[in-house]
């Protein structure tokens, strides 16, 4: 019975340093444009869907944090390129 908790804590510990040790996941952002509206909205590239309905373009490429994509609406924004 002693082996086996050392087995199981052995084995924990090892999944938690191959765990902590991969790089996490980055989801960049993209910038997208609705047809139909003009409206333009963050999307993130981690969300496994796409936007529906289909009537958007992407205007932007991809960008890695969520600060410098909101920076970039805002600039699109006060140029008239997007309508909110």
């Amino acid at each position: 019975m002693k082996r086996i908790s050392l087995l199981c804590a052995t084995a924990a510990i090892a999944a938690a340093a191959l765990t902590a040790a991969s790089p996490a996941g980055a989801s960049p952002y993209h910038l997208i444009r609705w047809n139909d509206t003009g409206f333009c909205q963050v999307w993130d590239n981690g969300v496994p869907t796409r936007p529906w309905p289909a009537n958007y373009q992407s205007i932007s490429t991809s960008v890695p944090s969520l600060i410098e994509v909101l920076a970039m609406k805002e600039h699109l924004l006060r140029h008239g390129h997007c309508r909110f």
